[in-house]
């Protein structure tokens, strides 16, 4: 890819297209080329699609020649790529998973149709957690994804492939899912701008679920304006989807309005929280004393109950995620082990070898919690749980206009260096709770820690569909600390 093109952002990109200084086929040529020379180096994607690409980039130069420059998509000319979770029409959908190696996507996820109706040039798949369960795409059956801010490093899962395309400069806008921060965290080890909506902002039909109360799609990119122009893009009601809400919102109404005048929570727990490394307790206070320079307000708010989101997330997680999974069943599609007589050793066999360790552990877990007898004691106390942290959110944004608190507690750690699932989950220990909740949510680089000299994002945490709170905060931060940077192995090189 042609530096001039894999540095621009979305309005660089049209603005030339309009002009007719370059083509939406020379952007594909040059996205698909510097995929084929890069991508092997961190294995961000899964499968490409130079066809779709093509054709896509045809249809926008077509309309640029007709004189219809004016009445672009909003993604129009932008080179975008989907977490292999999104069903895609003629593409493998596989969750990074063995169970769904071979299956081909029938139709297409809203989400991404709403891109590719957008203008939007379709450039892959991309690489996961299996059935996004981790958070470190370390459990993905076909290898990991690399941090490209150092190769020794996760990316973060369990979108880790959607973040490492943003920060390598392989993709200008990604999309990944979020059930406990699967978006957020990723985005913070691989040092970009990253997405959570509020639950229902976007649809969630064609996307393989992991948690349906939970999940929720949302954009990758360098910018904050990147990122609101692709949520304008996939936003709003669906009929396919009867939890998603009509959302009128321009979510770039007011990413120029500043920091100023706005409320900014902060939670002392998250602050004080053990695990949370020394370097981004610093960048997260520096932040907030950024914002109160750009004229802010700081206001301390309470969660009380938020300690107590991981426990519930790992009840209820599991508990749909192990609804969700017996449909994999190995008869209709999927993984089938072959050789076998009667239907009850097929069904094991085969789901005990198409699906990974983790995905075994989460269906035991909870197959087990919605057992007679322990389905008492636990689901219903989550529940309970969630409503509690729900209020705690609701009595806080009374106080305040959005929340800055950590998105992970420490920067990315190093492949194998974290094998007890327990402390795995603990890197999901600040974006749990919004899941829970159902609140937007959002990591917004800030800057390398002094010690590791990784990235560090601050997440933005905003009331229900007023995620242009949490957008207007992060765009103010963005003047001080600036767009994300590619990852400077991927970088252009002085001359280049």
């Amino acid at each position: 890819m042609a530096a001039e093109f894999f540095t621009m952002g979305v309005r660089e990109l049209q603005a030339g297209l309009k002009s007719k200084q370059f083509s939406a086929v020379e952007i594909a040529d040059a996205a698909l080329e510097r995929i084929g020379g890069q991508d092997e180096r961190i294995h961000a994607f899964l499968e490409v699609t130079d066809q779709a690409a093509h054709q896509a980039a045809q249809a926008v130069d077509a309309a640029i020649a007709e004189g219809k420059g004016a009445d672009l998509g909003p993604l129009a000319g932008v080179p975008v790529a989907y977490k292999d979770n999104m069903n895609l029409e003629g593409t493998h959908t596989t969750c990074s998973s063995n169970m769904l190696a071979d299956y081909v996507s029938p139709f297409t996820a809203t989400c991404v149709q709403r891109t590719l109706q957008a203008g939007a040039l379709p450039l892959g798949k991309l690489n996961m957690d299996e059935f996004a369960f981790g958070s470190s795409t370390e459990t993905s059956a076909f290898g990991p994804t690399l941090n490209p801010w150092d190769p020794s490093r996760v990316p973060g899962g369990s979108s880790g492939g959607s973040a490492a395309a943003v920060a390598a400069g392989l993709a200008t806008v990604t999309l990944g899912s979020d059930t406990g921060g699967s978006i957020r965290q990723p985005g913070s080890f691989c040092g970009v701008v990253a997405v959570k909506p509020t639950y229902g902002v976007v649809s969630r039909y064609g996307v393989v679920a992991f948690g349906s109360s939970l999940d929720q799609v949302g954009p990758f990119a360098r910018s904050v304006e990147d990122a609101a122009l692709t949520l304008n893009a996939i936003a709003g009601h669906d009929p396919l989807d009867c939890t998603s809400q009509a959302v009128a919102t321009d979510f770039t109404a007011n990413l120029a309005e500043g920091a100023a005048g706005m409320r900014i929570g902060i939670v002392p727990a998250f602050m004080q929280a053990e695990g949370l490394q020394p370097e981004v307790k610093a960048k997260i206070t520096e932040a907030a004393e950024k914002l109160e320079a750009l004229g802010a307000q700081l206001v301390e708010v309470e969660l009380p109950n938020a300690q107590a989101a991981m426990s519930a997330y790992y009840v209820l997680g599991p508990c749909e995620a192990f609804s969700n999974l017996s449909r994999f069943d190995s008869v209709r599609y999927g993984f089938r082990d072959p050789g076998h007589k009667d239907l009850g050793s097929q069904y094991e066999a085969s789901r005990a070898k198409g699906f990974g360790p983790e995905a075994r552990r989460r269906i035991m877990l909870g197959s087990y919690l919605l057992s007679a007898g322990v389905y008492d004691r636990y689901y219903y106390p989550a529940q309970q749980v969630r409503t509690l942290i729900t209020a705690d959110y609701t009595a806080a944004f009374e106080r305040c206009d959005c929340i800055l608190a950590p998105t992970a507690p420490r920067t990315a750690f190093e492949f194998g260096e974290i094998s007890d699932p327990t402390s795995m989950y603990l890197s999901d220990m600040f974006t749990i709770s919004i899941n829970i909740a159902g609140n937007g949510g959002m990591s917004m680089p800030v800057g390398l820690g002094a010690e590791s000299g990784l990235p560090i994002g601050a997440q933005l945490i905003s009331p229900a569909f007023k995620d242009q709170n949490m957008l207007r905060a992060a765009a103010a931060l963005e003047t001080v600390y600036g767009p994300a940077p590619i990852a400077p192995a991927f970088a252009p090189k002085a001359g280049e």
